[in-house]
């Protein structure tokens, strides 16, 4: 099975997405790094979203981009070529059905880790300051997108209440407006792209960085059973 993937660079520096698994993705220190663990991403994924695993996952890149931004922290700004068209409404609901799956799952694990605001990561520091270490901090750092994301296609938003009660809120002022299918394509903030399509792949993959360095971090810290693998991660 091909999937189609992004590649987005900057140098050797690598990220890609598979352009029709919304919020799958890898990082590595080159093209051919990223590409080599695609496949079992793409294994990930269908386990976590509840469809049939495949077998002989190729992946292929449809589209590039060479960024300026630091890709090796996960800095992303690239709108695909595929989420410029309009939405019909089947497939509004299925990218809303994830990405409120993704947001109760992030809760379900967050609320799984025995104390919140433990960990044995060291500090460090990115593009956007200091990296959450803690289960708390990685929490709100990730809930507190919600305004932003949909803000930057014009809908009113906040980050009040839990990851959940957020974005469904989000989701329900933006269906406020009779022409949301139309995704059209709005330039943001920092001249950035986007569109509807790419604020629902943006949640899950934001969701699934975050998911992720959580669980490890949590495995590190208080053992390798301490929590369910709710993302179905693997490595």
């Amino acid at each position: 099975m091909k999937v189609q993937c992004v590649w987005e660079h900057n140098g050797n520096d690598s990220l890609l997405y598979a352009v029709n698994y919304p919020g799958a993705f890898t990082r590595g220190s080159s093209r051919e790094e990223a590409l080599q663990i695609m496949p079992v991403e793409i294994d990930s994924f269908l386990r976590w979203a509840g469809e049939p695993s495949q077998s002989g996952i190729t992946p292929e890149i449809v589209q590039r981009k060479e960024s300026g931004l630091t890709i090796c922290d996960a800095d992303s700004d690239v709108l695909f070529d595929a989420e410029k068209a309009a939405l019909t409404m089947p497939e509004y609901r299925k990218l809303k059905a994830l990405s409120l799956k993704s947001a109760q799952d992030f809760l379900t694990q967050y609320q799984a880790i025995p104390e919140k605001n433990k960990s044995c990561l060291p500090p460090r520091t990115t593009f956007y300051g200091q990296i959450p270490r803690t289960a708390a901090e990685m929490y709100e750092h990730t809930k507190n997108v919600n305004e932003y994301y949909f803000g930057e296609i014009g809908v009113p938003a906040d980050n009040e209440g839990s990851i959940v009660e957020c974005r469904a809120r989000g989701f329900s002022r933006l269906e406020c407006r009779p022409d949301f299918l139309d995704n059209r394509v709005i330039l943001g903030s920092y001249d950035e792209e986007w569109t509807l399509r790419k604020v629902l792949r943006r949640f899950i993959w934001h969701d699934r960085i975050h998911a992720k360095a959580m669980y490890r971090m949590a495995i590190r810290t208080f053992g390798p059973d301490a929590i369910p693998n709710v993302f179905q991660f693997q490595g």
